[in-house]
């Protein structure tokens, strides 16, 4: 699904892909008639974590990390729901928006500001030419990677929990995939930082000369999820 960043941020953070995981939620009553149902959910959204945790490490497109990681934060929460919590799965979708629309549109001003280049390969020595931009992705991908004491942290943390302390098969399987599905979280969210920020430029001369941080209006919306991000 290909589309203009803010569309990005809108469908992958709010609305259209987590609509699954919310009707889930509100089909509660009906998973919890059958033990088998909710045993399968638990093992796909388990898998998936992983599955699109894995893809996304080897991703050279800035938005497509992203958008596996929203992949990726969606299995944690349909696995939330397999173990019976669903409360705690709308809490990591609420967060997750949050922090996965700031990181969306966060990209989408890194982008703007060198002439439209999304390749991670072509990127690099940007620190102190979109400081305000590395500020926000930095803010939203310590939330995502569940840093302690921002928000990620309070949802992402209290579904592995929750896994560890289910004592079932179920409750086994979510919890390893879980913790590797969080490794490669954290790794793919510092590879895009280094490649994107800190790492020796690689993007042509003309980007660097005509590289611009985010106007204030759109640094605004930007800064407005980082608190909700943060707090």
């Amino acid at each position: 699904m290909e589309g203009p960043t803010p569309v990005s941020a809108l469908i992958h953070a709010a609305t259209l892909v987590t609509a699954g995981v919310f009707l889930i939620i509100r089909c509660s009553s009906l998973f919890e008639k059958s033990p088998t149902a909710l045993f399968i959910v638990a093992i796909m959204g388990a898998l998936t974590a992983f599955f699109a945790g894995t893809v996304g490490l080897v991703q050279s497109d800035l938005k497509r990390v992203i958008a596996f990681s929203t992949c990726s934060q969606l299995g944690f929460m349909v696995f939330a729901c397999g173990l019976s919590h669903y409360s705690v799965a709308l809490f990591h979708l609420a967060n997750h928006a949050l922090f996965k629309a700031l990181l969306f549109l966060s990209a989408g001003c890194v982008i703007h500001g060198l002439l439209d280049e999304q390749d991670l390969r072509k990127m690099g020595g940007t620190l102190k030419l979109l400081p305000m931009s590395y500020t926000m992705i930095l803010i939203g991908s310590l939330a995502l990677v569940g840093f302690p004491f921002l928000t990620g942290f309070y949802s992402k943390d209290v579904i592995l929990e929750i896994a560890l302390t289910t004592p079932s098969m179920a409750g086994n399987f979510t919890h390893w995939l879980g913790c590797l599905a969080a490794f490669c979280t954290s790794f793919y969210s510092f590879r895009l930082i280094f490649l994107a920020f800190v790492n020796d430029t690689n993007t042509k001369k003309v980007y660097i000369e005509h590289a611009h941080d985010a106007p204030i209006k759109m640094a605004f919306p930007l800064m407005i999820l980082s608190l909700g991000s943060i707090f």
